[in-house]
């Protein structure tokens, strides 16, 4: 059985009123990623605020190019196992390749991932017509959604590879676009990846919604990494965003806890993890 460290008093549960009320009050919000139940320990221990299930095991965990290959049955699996090493961290999880490609399909997916697996709310990418349906509707239904823009890796094969999104002023202009109606449909929370930290500000400052950067620049409402690339534990090149928290720290749980600081500090990121 998991216990929270005894030496940290009780943590209220993660809400989303309570993230809209870290962004009113200008505190940065901490978010990694964790796909098992002793990782997301290691996050509940350490007062990480968001724990998200990202697709992105697909390329840490199974090895995978991209995130394409992750099925739904996997993210419930996973959703499941990290459910039960959390009590007041929040959990969120993505909605994989093809859930949302109606919002029929859309529903019934968010709705395992709620109901079944433990997840708070979910994870879908883009900003097109239909996903701006099923943000509406799965809101309507009191499924809290995060939306995912600018670098959103299930359009790996759009883009032509991981690559920085907004750099020109008429995708920056689109990106913020595309931003306001993610929050218009009911999106309660942003993560916004890879894109200039200009650009990063521009979208933190104009939305009422949190924003969660990712190679976003310093100036998000707060950050998420990928836990196997803040623990430099990622096979080849790390993205430049990152950072290996755990080298010099001793150990996962003290890494986890140096990000945390850093993030709330704004000590990360630093100009060199962002992008001109």
């Amino acid at each position: 059985m998991y216990v929270q460290n005894a030496e940290a008093p009780p943590r209220k549960p993660v809400t989303v009123p309570g993230l809209h009320a870290m962004k009113a009050a200008g505190q940065r919000i901490v978010m990694l990623t964790a796909y098992d139940t002793s990782f997301a320990w290691h996050l509940e221990n350490a007062g990480v605020d968001i724990a998200l299930v990202g697709d992105s095991l697909g390329m840490v965990v199974q090895g995978h190019s991209s995130t394409l290959p992750v099925t739904l049955d996997q993210m419930v699996y996973h959703t499941s196992a990290v459910a039960r090493g959390l009590s007041a961290t929040m959990l969120v999880a993505d909605l994989p390749f093809m859930a949302d490609r109606d919002t029929v399909h859309a529903m019934e997916a968010a709705a395992r991932l709620v109901g079944e697996a433990g997840a708070a709310m979910v994870k879908i990418e883009g900003a097109a017509p239909h996903v701006l349906e099923i943000i509406e509707a799965l809101t309507a239904r009191a499924i809290p959604v995060c939306a995912h823009l600018g670098l959103t890796p299930q359009s790996v094969h759009k883009f032509g590879g991981f690559r920085i999104q907004g750099r020109d002023e008429a995708a920056a202009d689109r990106i913020l676009a595309e931003a306001l109606a993610v929050q218009a449909a009911g999106a309660a929370l942003l993560v916004l990846e890879g894109v200039p930290t200009a650009l990063g500000e521009r979208v933190t400052g104009a939305l009422q919604i949190p924003v969660v950067g990712i190679g976003a620049g310093p100036h998000c409402d707060g950050q998420v990494l990928v836990i196997h690339d803040m623990l430099g534990i990622t096979p080849g090149k790390r993205p430049k965003f990152s950072k290996d928290f755990l080298a010099g720290s001793g150990s996962v749980g003290a890494a986890i806890s140096a990000y945390a600081a850093d993030v709330r500090s704004g000590a990360f990121p630093g100009p060199e993890h962002c992008f001109s």
